[in-house]
């Protein structure tokens, strides 16, 4: 079954054209890892005098940072192992024997 979903996503190129859409997903949540403490910064500064000080943590940039470092990870394996499972094996044709009486 899962010969037969390679084939398929290796011939039509639906298999390349949803790693690229992947990894630009990575790309974005890199570049996330390093906006995200920026913005958190950003924005405790902009509301310091709103927002009382016992309701946010006292280290917001690193909670900032954690959650698009781990999807950032999380995704570039999935897309390794995917790259590997469609691209790095060979796809395995099915074998079609010709009918000596058919053919002339």
């Amino acid at each position: 079954m899962f010969d037969r979903i390679k084939r398929v996503l290796v011939k039509s190129f639906i298999g390349a054209i949803a790693l690229g859409y992947l990894l630009a997903e990575i790309a974005r949540y890199f570049v996330n890892i390093f906006t995200a403490p920026l913005l958190a910064w950003t924005t405790r500064r902009y509301f310091r005098g709103v927002i009382p000080s016992t309701v946010t943590s006292p280290h917001p940039t690193l909670e900032a940072l954690i959650a698009p470092a781990v999807a950032f990870v999380l995704l570039l394996s999935l897309w390794y192992i995917l790259l590997r499972w469609l691209y790095f094996t060979p796809v395995v044709e099915e074998s079609t024997t010709a009918n000596p009486e058919t053919t002339s």
